[in-house]
């Protein structure tokens, strides 16, 4: 965020379909939607608002790749040519000879590589961290209400009737830091 405060707008809605039918008129009539907060996931609502989609599959992806190149290093290194036993029968000469009992470890490596770095991808990126304080703008949108907040440009009056006809059901001027 910006170290300036603006003017915005808080429409508060009751419903999550009457919250999309507002986000689809106000962007429709040029309004700049600031952020919405919602109690839960509205499905189609980043799409409504037009948010270019995330790139974090592209992460996950590349997270799993660098977990399965981690495991077959491990499993090279500990099991060929550091410490190489019989086990089973199994050749111990070379990592291919042995690969198949080495697949569900590569497999669980993958895994735990793509996940536990994704959740701390997904936390720096949303800059959560413990002890952080709550960012949202009404209690209220933790349990029931809808926020829309759009950008105040010298037409205050004009935008506060146009968000009433969407169907809020309280709107508020605030400035936003």
């Amino acid at each position: 965020m910006s170290s300036t405060s603006s003017t915005v707008i808080q429409a508060m809605y009751n419903d999550d379909d009457i919250l999309m039918d507002a986000v689809k008129e106000t962007r429709a009539a040029k309004y700049h939607i600031e952020e919405v907060y919602t109690p839960f996931p509205v499905h189609g609502l980043d799409k409504a608002m037009g948010l270019a989609p995330t790139k974090l599959a592209i992460t996950a992806f590349m997270y799993g790749v660098l977990g399965l190149g981690f495991s077959i290093w491990m499993m090279n290194y500990m099991m060929i040519d550091n410490w190489p036993q019989d086990i089973g029968g199994k050749p111990s000469t070379s990592f291919i000879y042995s690969m198949p009992a080495f697949v569900p470890i590569m497999f669980e490596m993958t895994v735990f590589f793509a996940a536990h770095l994704m959740v701390i991808t997904f936390y720096m990126r949303s800059r959560l961290w413990p002890f952080k304080e709550a960012e949202n703008p009404d209690p209220r949108t933790t349990d029931d209400m809808f926020v829309m907040e759009v950008s105040v440009n010298g037409n205050e009056k004009e935008l506060a009737s146009f968000l009433e006809k969407t169907g809020a059901v309280e709107i508020k001027v605030t400035e936003k830091h």
